[in-house]
């Protein structure tokens, strides 16, 4: 057998064995047992663990619902009292709602926490209905607790009032809406007031609060669980759920749900979040412009194992100012680039676009490319899947002047070969007489080995960032288009990969048509290419293939061009070499 086509056996039978084991044995997703009942969580390391209490810290009591069962699940934490006061009348759960035309939110009035966050514009692919944020399961989001010395107040369980009781709806054209939630402790002057604002067509949340009765308290927050599963593809949306915090000095950092670092890491935070494919749950610190008092950042975050299977518990601490106030903001939704941007605070590298050592060169096109893709499609009312066709044709067109300059370039170079081998063979055994006469050589016929390179590099950045935004840009989410049912999943029936291997071939075919002498490595990577093409791609996003199947397209009248102009330098022959002075 040549050797040839042994490193061709050789390339399939790698190919066929990592394509086969991802098929064979996908990666195991981990299940989340639905309940009905709410669970307790551990409480996070890192909180007081010492012995005795603070008198003036107030006894809490609990209401009959919390059971005893409930009570003995949960670690006891010094300070923290999980008797049930006779005194406290008996009250049950309440649940309201508030509802906009991008949200539906649930809070229940045992412990003040957020219950449901449902997306009302994006339908879930794992469950009948809108995308749930919140996990199956989980004991909510948005709890807290209030520590005083070696003491923990745990307000998660006791009742607070709501106002108004009703709940909000919120139409397109109103404005803001609030929604307060009141403790007052029964026998002390213990009380906390948290209040949401909400905006119709904006996912982001005020929140304030106030503290009375204790003594320069930090309150720790819970932000949940992770986020729900929502996303057909669950093996991409597995790897992709983690939990997030940018530290103002260290930087964004991104931690996989099922593979957390238990304990606490030290702040300041800007925020803090849990992030999956396409949604984001975040909690940050407050604006510039609020109150002079309030903390400005957020302290040290609490990770524990969840309750939930495959997943960790994050709760976030923050100091409370001397008049007692404290404050965040919260981001529920999808991870639109542009909202996340106008948030701040880098907010947008919550599940930054390619790989850290990229990301600098990466990241200014990313902003460029979405809101092109966004501008066409508002403004041009088109699909994205015709956005897509559109930008790949616009992309090469944009690109042609720097691919016209390097072919141009190659055509130069190509002309001098027989020259450049002329003068390699007859001074081969004088290196300095031969790097003159290859100066002489580039400055007589503008010789240059790099000038047909350089220009094609420097698309890369852009091509690279086309990748990582095609992969994780929400807005192409259940969008169909032609046969396919959703341009952010890989093609059902495989029929782009395939056109994208063919196009691929088709613009090496026409190049290699107009080369006199062809190496059989380069035949060989003629047909190898495109076959590596269409394994790599059959996973990915079908929006990533119809863009690269069009650019690559749009690119073949191109290489007709270049592959004449070569055979118009070839017709005339190497110029004749200057003679020696």
């Amino acid at each position: 057998m040549k050797t040839e086509a042994r490193f061709l056996l050789a390339i399939v039978l790698m190919l066929g064995v990592l394509v086969g084991t991802n098929l064979l044995f996908p990666p195991v997703v981990p299940d989340v047992p639905v309940q009905t009942d709410s669970v307790s969580v551990q409480a996070p390391e890192g909180l007081p663990t010492g012995e005795g209490t603070d008198p003036a810290t107030p006894r809490i009591p609990e209401d009959e619902a919390a059971s005893e069962a409930a009570q003995e699940a949960a670690p006891v934490i010094p300070g923290e009292v999980r008797q049930v006061d006779p005194a406290e009348p008996v009250s049950t759960e309440q649940l309201v709602t508030v509802e906009g035309p991008l949200y539906r939110y649930t809070f229940s009035s045992r412990g003040a926490r957020l219950v449901s966050a449902e997306m009302t514009q994006f339908q879930s692919f794992t469950r009948d209905g809108v995308v749930e944020l919140l996990p199956d399961g989980a004991n909510g989001a948005l709890g807290q607790r209030f520590v005083v010395g070696m003491d923990t107040v745990d307000l998660r369980r006791v009742t607070f009032e709501i106002e108004p009781a009703a709940g909000l709806v919120l139409a397109e054209d109103s404005g803001p809406g609030t929604i307060r939630f009141v403790y007052q402790h029964p026998t002390s002057d213990f009380r906390v007031e948290i209040e949401y604002e909400f905006v119709p067509d904006v996912y982001a949340v005020q929140a304030e609060g106030r503290v009375d009765g204790l003594r320069r308290p930090l309150v720790v927050t819970d932000i949940g669980d992770g986020l729900q599963f929502a996303e057909a593809d669950s093996v991409g949306e597995v790897r992709a759920m983690a939990y997030v915090g940018n530290h103002l000095r260290d930087g964004i950092k991104s931690t996989p749900l099922n593979r957390p670092d238990l304990g606490l890491r030290e702040g300041p935070f800007l925020w803090a979040a849990f992030r999956s494919k396409f949604f984001v749950m975040a909690l940050l610190a407050p604006e510039s412009d609020a109150a002079a008092a309030m903390p400005k950042y957020l302290g040290g975050l609490f990770v524990s194992q969840s309750a939930l299977p495959e997943r960790a518990h994050v709760a976030v601490a923050q100091t409370v100012a001397d008049d007692g106030l404290f404050g965040y903001r919260l981001f529920l939704g999808p991870q639109e680039y542009g909202r996340l941007e106008s948030l701040g605070q880098d907010m947008e590298g919550v599940n930054p676009y390619g790989w850290k050592f990229v990301r600098p060169i990466v990241s200014p096109f990313v902003s460029v490319i979405t809101k092109i893709l966004t501008f066409f499609h508002n403004s041009l009312n088109l699909s994205y899947g015709w956005v897509l066709i559109l930008f790949g044709v616009l992309m090469r067109v944009v690109l042609f002047p720097l691919n016209h300059k390097a072919m141009k370039a190659q055509l130069r170079n190509m002309a001098v070969q027989p020259l450049v081998q002329e003068i390699q063979a007859k001074h081969k055994e004088n290196p300095e007489k031969l790097q003159k006469e290859m100066m002489k050589l580039y400055k007589d016929h503008g010789f240059n080995p790099l000038a047909g390179c350089l220009p094609m590099l420097l698309p890369w950045p852009i091509l690279i960032a086309l990748f990582f935004v095609f992969q994780n840009t929400i807005e192409l989410r259940g969008v169909p288009f032609l046969w396919l049912p959703d341009l952010s999943a890989p093609d059902p029936l495989y029929l782009l990969p395939v056109f994208l291997g063919i196009s691929m071939f088709l613009m090496q075919w026409v190049s290699l048509r107009s080369l006199d002498q062809t190496n059989p490595q380069m035949k060989m990577m003629m047909w190898l290419m495109p076959i590596m093409m269409v394994f790599i791609f059959f996973r990915l996003a079908s929006g990533l293939n119809l863009y690269y199947a069009v650019a690559n397209i749009a690119t073949i009248p191109q290489q007709v061009w270049i592959a004449n102009e070569r055979k118009k330098v070839q017709a005339k022959g190497p110029p004749k070499a200057a003679e020696d002075e």
